[in-house]
């Protein structure tokens, strides 16, 4: 048996995979209204903040801690395998949660899908340099990235839906099992790699393999790349300005992430049902915002733009669009007025960080961009999980207008680092000695 277009099966079943990590983190942001109303009926709503700000906290380290563990096990054992012990142990995770009955249960059990959802995000660019040809990549990137926003957009309403039927604990039985069912066409579709897969037609294993031929072509061929070694990138300021504006956006995703059901149950006292109806519009923002970011720059870059006036513009442009929806939020009036404020921050959001997410390809060697990458993606989990848990702090009496300040601040220091602490986005050479 052979199938067309095998290549776009294995890329939707990963982008599908996307959807569903989604869905599985979201869930206790969306019941966390209901289950604080069952473990904690005595707690005030700052205590169940608190209580719910640890949890996320220990989520967030664990996520971090967990790309670094599972980019081995992926190298280590393939992406077939890998992503069958990545999306089934945090299925098992997710389902986990019913037995949960207090701060230490759900920590563990946070800790535990924390680690393994992060091999989604490793497995899904080692599936992508797998299948595919250097030059559908882009494509095929954007394809599973969305899953990321369409996880955002489903998962709220489809959670509430399930509030209508089940119990808390039996919702995260359930979408448990979802993610194991995932496996089923994963492994009979992935049986074994481009090279050996007996499904491929021949016409798409040469046009696969021979497209990832030009990759050591060009390898060969930037022989003089900058890689200087870790002393040496952190003395230069450019790398500063990646890590800094790295650092100051990434809380604003984690902010709305992790808040926006609360915070739509503390203002406008929803229920989980109501939050199912409005929770979701921001994340459509979101997804408009990653084409938009992306698109706009591949246009300006086609028009004749060069990369520094490129990146700088659709970086400032994404922060500028961000400050205001950011300050408006302090008084934003109705609920659908919030939730549409809220997915203009998002669309900035996204406008700007695939751009800041391409910088230390842009400044440096194809050796140095997975070790500056991880450095900013440190620090901007260590921000993003300090802001996570001030937020109880910040919004005492139901005012989140402190923590949409920080927010708006944060997007201001994007941009002044960006372009002080970067003058020119291009290629950096080694310093003259």
């Amino acid at each position: 048996m052979k199938i067309k277009g095998l290549r776009w099966w294995v890329i939707g079943l990963i982008a599908l995979a996307t959807v569903i990590n989604y869905i599985d983190r979201q869930a206790l942001v969306v019941l966390w209204p209901s289950i604080a109303e069952d473990l904690y009926p005595d707690k005030s709503m700052t205590e169940r903040k608190e209580i719910y700000a640890l949890i996320s906290v220990v989520f967030m380290f664990s996520y971090a801690f967990g790309q670094s563990i599972f980019g081995k096990i992926f190298d280590k054992v393939g992406t077939r395998i890998g992503f069958v012990l990545s999306i089934g142990f945090w299925s098992i995770s997710t389902a986990l949660h019913a037995f949960a009955k207090g701060v230490v249960s759900f920590s563990i059990f946070r800790a535990l899908l924390g680690v393994s959802e992060a091999g989604n995000w490793p497995g899904a660019a080692k599936g992508n340099a797998e299948w595919f040809p250097i030059k559908e990549r882009a494509f095929a990137q954007g394809l599973f990235n969305s899953g990321a926003a369409i996880g955002g957009i489903v998962a709220i309403p489809t959670i509430a839906f399930l509030t209508i039927y089940f119990s808390w604990q039996l919702i995260f039985v359930i979408i448990g099992l979802i993610g194991l069912l995932w496996l089923i066409p994963w492994l009979i579709l992935v049986k074994a790699p481009p090279k050996k897969h007996p499904w491929l037609t021949e016409e798409e294993r040469i046009y696969i393999l021979e497209g990832q031929q030009e990759e050591k072509q060009e390898s060969v061929q930037n022989l003089d790349e900058y890689n200087p070694p870790v002393g040496e990138l952190l003395s230069r300021k450019q790398s500063w300005g990646v890590i800094i504006a790295s650092a100051a956006i990434d809380p604003i995703w984690w902010l709305f992430v992790f808040w926006i059901p609360i915070y739509l149950s503390e203002v406008y006292n929803m229920d989980v049902k109501a939050i199912g109806i409005y929770g979701w519009v921001p994340y459509v923002g979101a997804m408009l915002g990653a084409w938009f970011g992306g698109l706009l720059a591949q246009n300006r870059i086609k028009a004749g733009w060069n990369v520094n006036r490129t990146r700088k513009m659709v970086i400032t442009l994404g922060c500028v669009i961000m400050l205001p929806a950011l300050l408006a939020l302090s008084n934003p009036g109705s609920p659908i007025a919030a939730v549409l404020i809220m997915a203009a921050v998002l669309f900035g959001f996204q406008t700007a960080i695939g751009n800041v997410q391409t910088l230390p390809s842009d400044l440096y060697g194809k050796k140095t961009v997975g070790t500056l990458s991880g450095f900013a993606g440190t620090a901007a989990k260590l921000t993003g999980a300090g802001l996570v848990s001030l937020v109880p702090m910040l919004t005492v009496g139901g005012n989140y207008t402190p923590a949409f300040i920080i927010g708006a601040a944060l997007a201001f220091i994007v941009i002044a680092s960006v372009w002080i602490l970067i003058p020119t986005i291009e290629q950096l050479k080694p310093k003259s000695k």
